[in-house]
């Protein structure tokens, strides 16, 4: 029984892996920059739209011409430093992780190569997933322009995706918190989910005892996901 209950607790942990390893908001066929391409960027119009698909997420930004994009970016910098030419240089992906977790962000402008930061770019892509029409590309650069400085921000409800949908459509929409809340919820819907969470507070409770501290948070989470399921 033990053996078969640690079976199923494995498959089903390994399932959720494999779903979140593979979140691809966006299929990539659509025509990209590559990085030898970078010193040919003359068909990018001002106020285009831009991708750059990385290994957890999308990073958008708003292509405001002479080689410059605006875009909305996490950063620990100029909570520690006033230094204007520290922080002006390219966000590395430290810098990056620390000001998502400080919600720290800011509407920088940078270079079309320190933007995509080794990535490929897609171009417009977004367009067809919406139905209304795109504002026109001068008054969606204009609007970036006003935006930049300082913003606050937050992972899933006004992050990078928000900033460009709104300069370019008028509404700040996120397609991937959209995807991360459906996954969520079919986890939470999955009933294996509630007896994972009942059996391993079970566990920890013959572990290291009946503890308050321990037993309550085990019961609040099972219950939790018994009624959200």
């Amino acid at each position: 029984m033990m053996k078969s209950l640690f079976v199923g607790m494995c498959v089903f942990l390994l399932e959720k892996l494999i779903i979140f390893s593979n979140v691809k908001v966006f299929s990539l066929t659509t025509k990209k920059i590559r990085n030898k391409q970078y010193s040919n960027i003359s068909f990018l119009k001002r106020g285009d739209l831009l991708e750059v698909p990385r290994t957890l997420f999308v990073h958008f930004g708003i292509y405001l011409g002479n080689n410059k994009v605006a875009h909305l970016m996490p950063d620990i910098l100029p909570v520690l430093s006033d230094d204007t030419c520290l922080i002006e240089k390219v966000v590395t992906n430290k810098r990056l992780i620390l000001g998502v977790l400080a919600k720290v962000a800011s509407i920088r402008v940078d270079t079309v190569q320190d933007f995509a930061y080794g990535g490929s770019i897609i171009v417009n892509h977004m367009d067809s997933s919406f139905k209304s029409r795109p504002l026109s590309n001068e008054e969606v650069a204009q609007r970036a322009e006003k935006l930049v400085g300082a913003t606050s921000y937050s992972l899933l409800w006004d992050n990078c995706e928000h900033f460009v949908t709104y300069c370019r459509y008028g509404i700040p929409v996120s397609f991937q918190t959209d995807k991360f809340c459906e996954i969520v919820k079919r986890i939470i819907r999955d009933q294996r989910s509630v007896l994972i969470s009942a059996s391993l507070g079970i566990a920890l409770t013959f572990c290291l005892g009946l503890e308050p501290s321990i037993t309550l948070p085990s019961f609040l989470v099972t219950f939790s996901l018994w009624m959200a399921s």
